[in-house]
């Protein structure tokens, strides 16, 4: 239980502000963040403008209305609801405001009342003023009830659940071709060509793929961290070996004392040189593969996540996404590129000839792709 409350407090924390999500957005990479996040991080940005995900660096294209038009992620809305009511801090009058008021304050009414009552039938947190409408629908008056905590848990529960464009009534079809979530009325409008299952049976169907991807990214993250291990062993005994060679080097150099003194340090600096260039190569390869690690583990995490808390239409609204991701990740996996450290040797030289060039010796640089060359010091 206290892994799975840690996966869930993750999955609801913004990587940028490292707080509970506000209205959380969904990149393509599947990565979430705040809208108020976004919205700094990408100040300096326009639409149709390049950015990347602050997470795994995806590039993406800001939207025609900014960042606002980001796809909103519902799943993790549903587990940040589900926390702030696990929590006690869902549900808190003095703070609710009428959902209906908000929406009308955005095409320019500034008169927002309290939330003080719930339509059940619609998922939505009304005021007095607002509930008359639901109470004569035509089809039949809705269900209102008191907004109290009982009344907040069963709003959690229907959250997600509602067309997007018959905000009354319930999705209950998965249809294929547009890969959505829909109703009745949707399908028998728009989708009534198309190939539409149930909901259920479509979720059972991405359980599998969703699944089958998921241990191909667990897979992949094991090898990447065998070869994460295995680069900081090679680097150990690089940087064991050149210590070694620049002992042998002090030795020749001292046989011969100050004729090959300034020769000494040139030799050195190439092998301290070699080092660095060393490093940097491995710094490089390490930040691809915790890169890699980070953006595989989100995967695994968001999977599971969903495959264990998600409800069916959570499972296919996200399908067609994480299918799409894990493909990316494991297309772009960077276990095929590794570290090798160059092949050093250093031959010292014949002492006695003291005033021919090669006064110390001879190093020979071999890499994995490249010839050996010798370098006469």
């Amino acid at each position: 239980m206290a892994r799975a409350t840690s996966v869930t407090t993750d999955l609801t924390t913004c990587p940028i502000c490292r707080d509970i999500f506000d209205n959380p957005k969904s990149l393509p990479c599947l990565h979430a963040f705040c809208l108020v996040c976004l919205q700094e991080y990408c100040k300096d940005k326009y639409p149709g403008d390049e950015e990347s995900c602050p997470v795994c660096r995806k590039e993406f294209e800001i939207p025609d209305d900014g960042v606002d038009g980001l796809q909103h992620h519902f799943f993790i809305q549903r587990l940040v609801d589900s926390r702030k009511a696990e929590s006690g801090a869902g549900f808190n009058e003095d703070e609710v405001l009428c959902e209906i008021c908000l929406e009308e304050n955005d095409k320019g009414s500034s008169k927002i009342l309290p939330a003080t009552l719930c339509c059940v039938d619609c998922n939505r947190k009304l005021c007095y003023q607002c509930s008359k409408a639901h109470r004569r629908m035509e089809g039949g008056a809705h269900r209102i009830k008191p907004l109290d905590a009982e009344a907040e848990q069963e709003l959690l529960q229907l959250r997600g659940l509602a067309c997007d464009k018959h905000k009354d009534k319930k999705v209950e079809l998965y249809c294929h071709d547009c890969n959505a979530n829909v109703c009745l009325a949707c399908s028998a409008a728009s989708h009534r060509n198309h190939n539409g299952v149930e909901i259920p049976e479509a979720a059972n169907y991405f359980r599998l793929r969703i699944g089958d991807d998921d241990k191909k990214i667990l897979h992949t993250i094991n090898s990447v961290r065998r070869q994460s291990r295995q680069t900081k062993l090679d680097v150990a005994k690089f940087l064991s070996k050149i210590e070694n060679m620049k002992k042998i080097v002090l030795v020749s150099g001292d046989e011969v004392k100050r004729l090959v003194d300034d020769r000494v340090s040139e030799v050195l600096m190439e092998l301290e040189s070699l080092v660095s260039d060393s490093d940097k190569e491995a710094e490089s390869f390490e930040q691809r593969y915790q890169l890699a690690l980070v953006s595989m583990e989100s995967f695994h995490a968001y999977s599971r996540e969903l495959l264990e808390k998600g409800r069916p239409s959570d499972i296919t609204r996200a399908a067609r996404g994480l299918h799409d991701r894990a493909n990316e990740l494991l297309d772009s996996v960077v276990t095929a590129a590794k570290y090798c450290p160059p092949h050093v040797t250093f031959t010292p030289a014949d002492v006695t000839q003291v005033y021919r060039l090669n006064l110390i010796g001879k190093m020979t640089i071999m890499t994995e792709n490249q010839p050996g060359s010798l370098h006469s010091v």
